[in-house]
């Protein structure tokens, strides 16, 4: 009996500690937005203008997901050359005298194109496009989305492919159901840190409406 309340109560303190762990790396800036209506099952949100570092890589969903996560998250890290002096305020910190490491905000986002997957990762509001620094690896962009309205609908725990392409399809079922014509292709954005426990994620799918 003993040796079941060790068990017990170790398999609580990792559960409480991964929680805390997940709390604390997901509390990031995030890109702004205003709702304008809620659904039967998403809702609609105008987002304003922004700024994305983004990559384009080939391969299945996980797959490219992971490496532009990596590659921009070279960028965001320290991989640029800093053009100017950037205020040492939160969330920005400096690296050295030529490289800066910027501030992650969620989420992170993947649009779909055929075997293509954009991944893009938005900039902190206090940057510009001409205050951002230039990313070293020259596959990384630096884009300003125009504003948009977008439909949007969130769901918990892992996203796998079908899990995501699921979504989507609801998604998209939903707005037809609600005669809304879509603008744009689905994509997905995910807000925290992988390692944050599944029942504390946030994941949406989303796509461009009129």
């Amino acid at each position: 009996m003993k040796t079941l309340l060790w068990i017990l109560l170790v398999i609580i303190i990792i559960l409480v500690v991964w929680s805390l762990v997940g709390y604390f790396s997901s509390r990031v800036e995030q890109t702004e937005y205003s709702i304008v209506k809620k659904a039967n099952g998403y809702e609609i949100r105008n987002y304003p203008a922004h700024i994305v570092a983004q990559t384009t890589v080939q391969g299945s969903y996980q797959d490219s997901l992971n490496q532009g996560f990596r590659i921009v998250a070279g960028y965001i890290f320290g991989g640029n050359t800093k053009k100017e002096s950037i205020a040492m305020t939160a969330p920005v910190t400096s690296q050295g005298g030529a490289s800066q490491t910027i501030a992650m905000t969620a989420p992170v986002t993947a649009n779909v194109d055929g075997n293509s997957h954009t991944i893009s990762f938005g900039m902190p509001r206090s940057y510009t496009l001409a205050t951002l620094p230039t990313p070293n690896d020259p596959r990384v962009k630096l884009v300003e989305v125009p504003a948009q309205k977008m439909a949007v609908l969130t769901f918990s725990w892992y996203a796998t492919d079908s899990r995501v392409q699921a979504m989507e399809g609801q998604l998209l079922a939903e707005l037809a159901r609600d005669k809304v014509t879509v603008a744009g292709k689905p994509q997905y954005a995910g807000y925290n840190a992988p390692w944050t426990p599944p029942w504390m994620t946030r994941n949406e799918v989303m796509v461009a409406v009129q």
